[in-house]
This record gives structure tokens, C-alpha cells and sequence, in this order.
């Protein structure tokens, strides 16, 4: 049985240039998704995900047998706030995100449904599992189109992003004569438990408009 392999099959939005902003169109996709807000170091953002990947795995093993299993691909993440300048000033406790895992877009609500079932069952041996519980009930499926964005590969520590977004945002957008359309979009190739910072691979894609 062939796997669906989205950094195959949707290679350009898992791939992007180093040094420089490539622009981009971001059709409507498919998403497990999580909301929350603050800190990404901090417990709400860990807690998501271990809500976020048992279900996405959910999904995974229905569909596998059905005979359309898939790879689960990069984690993604939105991140937004009142004042976009958080970002740049680093200030995370107002930061605020949607945390997702791509999901094959003929995923359909009763599939969803039984994977985030499946997960809660999983859950219940679990001594925190009133906890957990609500954080897995609050993982949804979700659209996502995002249409003209700006993207590039950013190397290295996550930290390092803000004068990369600086630039993207008092030089580059008006120089283009374009503006916020949406959340800031990060995608993560590299694994922050297993990867230095230094060699750390993220891209970073922002979808914009005419000003």
C-alpha cells in the first residue's frame, strides 16, 4: 500500500530558500488543530501537542485501514497578537497560536470524531486524564487557506527569527506594497528534542494582501 507523503506530493509548501523570500500561493488544506495562548516553552504549548498527536495518529491508523494510510508530516504552527510587534519584541506571554498537523483533505468529521474518541480512551488509564481529557477535546479539524504568502528557511535557534521578521515587515511588505492577511505561519523540518538550535530548519510564511 502506497502512503500519502505531503512533503512529496505538496513539496513546495515544505520547502523554501535560505537568505531570501520567495512569494507563494497556499491553497485550502486540511488540519488537526489546537488552540492557545503564551509561552511556546511554557506547559499549555506542550500539553497541546500531546493532545495534537494522538489524534492526528487517530486519523492515521482509521484510514490505514481502509487502505488509505498516510505519513504524518511536519508539525505547523499560526502565531498572531493584538500587536504584531510581540513577535519582534519578543514578548511570548501575548503570544497567541493554533498548533496543527496535516490531515488528508477527504479526512471527514466522523473520522475525526473516532480518532479524537480513540485518543480519550487511551487517556483514561492514565492517572491525568481528566486534564488531558478537556485538551484532547479540544483538538479540531480545520480548513485552512491562506492564498498570496511570503516564505523562507530560517537556520538556526527559533530566537534568531526576530530581526528576519523585522526586515520582512518594515522593509520588504511595504517595499511590495502588501500587508497582513493572517496569522504568522511557522513550519517546523526539524525536531527541537533531537536537533541543536544551531541546526535547527523552520520556515517562515506570512500570508499577505494589497495595502
Amino acid at each position: 500500500m502506497t502512503k500519502l507523503d505531503f512533503k512529496r506530493t505538496e513539496k513546495p509548501f515544505y520547502s523554501a530558500p535560505s537568505g531570501q523570500w520567495q512569494r507563494i500561493d497556499i491553497p485550502g488544506r486540511t488540519f488537526a488543530a489546537i488552540d492557545g495562548l503564551g509561552d511556546p516553552g511554557g506547559p499549555d504549548y506542550a500539553r497541546a501537542l500531546s493532545a495534537l498527536y494522538p489524534v492526528a495518529y487517530g486519523v492515521k491508523a482509521i484510514r490505514r485501514t481502509a487502505g488509505a494510510d498516510f505519513i504524518v508530516p511536519p508539525l505547523e504552527a499560526l502565531w498572531w497578537a493584538d500587536d504584531p510587534a510581540a513577535f519582534v519584541t519578543g514578548d511570548r506571554a501575548a503570544w497567541r497560536w493554533t498548533v496543527l498537523l496535516r490531515l488528508p483533505d477527504s479526512t471527514d468529521a466522523g473520522v475525526f470524531a473516532a480518532a479524537r474518541d480513540g485518543a480519550l480512551k487511551k487517556l483514561a488509564r492514565r492517572k491525568e486524564a481528566a486534564t488531558d481529557a478537556a485538551t484532547v477535546q479540544a483538538v479540531r479539524l480545520a480548513g485552512l487557506t491562506e492564498g498570496d504568502c511570503l516564505q523562507r528557511l530560517h537556520l538556526g535557534p527559533y530566537v534568531d527569527e526576530a530581526p528576519v521578521l523585522a526586515d520582512l515587515h518594515d522593509r520588504l511588505m511595504p517595499g511590495l506594497g502588501v500587508t497582513f492577511n493572517g496569522p504568522h505561519h511557522e513550519v517546523y523540518l526539524g525536531d527541537p528534542r533531537r536537533t541543536t538550535p544551531e541546526r535547527l530548519k523552520t520556515i517562515l510564511r506570512e500570508p499577505v494582501r494589497p495595502l
